[in-house]
């Protein structure tokens, strides 16, 4: 089996990419250089997996770009990387995610959406953490490995077709997060490095990003430990 990693050389594709290759399967990770004629990159392979670059201006025209490629070469299945909660209107990143989930339901392949959780490796936890929204609120974060295993099953396993996940490893706060590591985490005002960054840290301020663990619990043929529920 061959599948492209639409977007793979960044972290979230080479987790897939690594899952993959553990499963035995032939993974080709596709990058911006792949773009020029995408079709004729993705030619010859069973399925695909899209994820589009951090804070693109435009997710839905990427990703509606890469179904046409997809569709031009024969491929029969994808599977897009989208969001937990991607229906925030406070987001627009988010946003953007909810019109491309459409274009994917709508586009005549056969598909899975996976909406993962903030990624637990986001945090750096060998040191003081400076955070700009509450350590407070909850979120389900999301280990990485975890993601690329998540993603290798509906790849490459029958029964995902017309699925949408949810995606986390545990439930918790980040001041539980850097308790349990041991470091002390400390409010800072917002860097306002990208006005939707700013949107998404008032969201967090007062939602956060609570996302359940049972569906990746059950996707990877494991129950989730008491400390992770």
């Amino acid at each position: 089996m061959r599948v492209a990693v639409v977007g793979g050389h960044g972290k979230t594709g080479r987790a897939v990419c690594a899952a993959l290759a553990g499963r035995g399967v032939d993974a080709r990770p596709l990058g911006r250089a792949d773009w020029a004629d995408l079709a004729g990159a993705v030619a010859g392979c069973d399925a695909a997996y899209v994820i589009a670059p951090n804070l693109h201006p435009d997710e839905p025209a990427y990703v509606a770009e890469a179904l046409r490629a997809l569709t031009e070469a024969g491929v029969r299945r994808a599977v897009y990387h989208s969001v937990a909660s991607p229906y925030a209107p406070a987001m627009p990143h988010h946003l953007g995610k909810a019109v491309a989930e459409d274009l994917v339901r709508r586009s005549g392949l056969g598909w899975t959406i996976l909406q993962p959780g903030a990624y637990l490796q986001n945090l750096d936890l060998t040191g003081p953490l400076d955070l700009p929204y509450s350590p407070d609120v909850p979120f389900g974060f999301l280990d990485l490995a975890d993601l690329g295993r998540a993603a290798a099953v509906v790849l490459t396993e029958p029964g995902h077709d017309g699925a949408t996940y949810e995606l986390a490893t545990r439930r918790a706060t980040v001041r539980e997060l850097a308790s349990e590591a041991g470091v002390d985490v400390r409010r800072v005002p917002d860097p306002q490095l990208h006005p939707w960054l700013s949107a998404m840290f008032a969201h967090y301020d007062d939602h956060g990003l609570p996302v359940g663990t049972r569906v990746l619990a059950w996707l990877l043929g494991r129950p989730p430990s008491p400390a992770t529920t």
